[in-house]
């Protein structure tokens, strides 16, 4: 769930951006209408806010006014580190409650199901799935004038089916792969049942998912976004970065931080030096705030020594690697904290 303990607090868009994409996946959805086709795929490479986008669109539907239902059907959000969250065991289970929640006339004949066959929870994704969300719907009788709900499935490419979660055998990517398309072929038997649910599913676009997209039984209910090419990731990261800094620049001068006589911090150069930086890679900007947003250290400095390093100035950003600045920030931040802290430090970046 968006809202859980365990993400808690849960990702957001910085105010003011990702506007674009929050807007078509808004206009996408429709609210009072069903879309014409049912599942929107909003895919980007990893650290462009995709998550972020998810718990936005959750809130913005969670308070929308107006309406005389609750538009927010249900929400699931893989991550590959979580053993609860890495794996498709919970998926179905994890709907059929929310859609329960979100929709109270379902409750009745979910708990039927369940005091039926106790067992169900046990059952394969494809029963759990006919028992616990296609039947209890169809014992509503007619759905046609019942408000659509959106379901929205984040992170589908950290389904990875297993604990072992940095394993990079063959056999482990090829289960990768067949359970992210179990998913989106349970997504698929949904639709073909015409329910009021329509799926915002965000994800990489690892190729497997994309050419399952792109197939003849998909493309005609699949409209998707590529959010690499939609809206200006460089404007966004501007923005953001620009409020986190006159943030900590407020925080030092509660604080009483000495001054380090220069020029009003940060200063226009040093704002554009950072948003050269990041290229546009959200990611990247959020990793360095976090970084220098320290208070047993001078954020002022902290920031000076990441955009003064000959390692990023060497790095042309328009033709390496995607994330070759990103590598090269993370080795500039565990090579600039405490020696006793550092197997803590590569450690925890294996998990990004």
């Amino acid at each position: 769930m968006h809202d859980s303990d365990e993400r808690y607090p849960p990702p957001m868009c910085h105010p003011g951006t990702r506007e674009i994409v929050i807007v078509r996946i808004k206009d996408w959805y429709g609210f009072q209408t069903r879309p014409d086709k049912r599942i929107m795929w909003v895919h980007a490479p990893a650290g462009y806010g995709k998550t972020a986008i998810a718990g936005t669109v959750s809130k913005l539907l969670e308070e929308e006014e107006g309406l005389d239902f609750s538009p927010l059907g249900a929400t699931f959000h893989f991550w590959r580190t979580s053993p609860e969250r890495n794996s498709p065991a919970r998926f179905i289970i994890t709907i059929a409650y929310q859609l329960a929640m979100s929709i109270p006339e379902l409750t009745p004949h979910i708990e039927n199901a369940v005091e039926r066959n106790p067992m169900i929870l046990r059952k394969t994704l494809e029963i759990q799935l006919i028992k616990l969300i296609v039947e209890p719907f169809k014992a509503l009788g007619e759905l046609d004038d019942m408000p659509n709900r959106l379901v929205i499935v984040d992170g589908l490419d950290e389904c990875i089916n297993s604990d072992q979660e940095y394993t990079v055998d063959r056999q482990h990517v090829e289960d990768q792969e067949r359970v992210q398309i179990r998913i989106l072929e349970l997504i698929h038997n949904l639709q073909s049942h015409r329910l009021p649910l329509s799926f915002l599913i965000l994800s990489r676009p690892e190729a497997w998912i994309k050419q399952h997209m792109q197939s003849a039984s998909f493309v005609g209910v699949v409209e998707a976004v590529d959010l690499f090419a939609l809206g200006d990731h460089v404007k966004d990261t501007e923005t953001y970065i620009r409020a986190e800094l006159s943030r900590i620049a407020a925080r030092i001068q509660d604080d009483g931080t000495p001054d380090r006589g220069d020029e009003e911090w940060p200063g226009e150069n040093v704002v554009q030096t950072f948003v050269q930086r990041t290229n546009g890679h959200m990611l990247y900007a959020s990793t360095v705030i976090r970084h220098i947003d320290n208070p047993y250290g001078d954020p002022r400095k902290l920031l000076k020594n990441i955009l003064d390093d000959d390692a990023y100035n060497n790095l042309d950003l328009a033709h390496s690697l995607p994330f070759s600045s990103l590598i090269a920030l993370y080795m500039h931040i565990m090579q600039s904290c405490p020696k006793s802290n550092r197997p803590l430090m590569i450690q925890l970046s294996w998990t990004v």
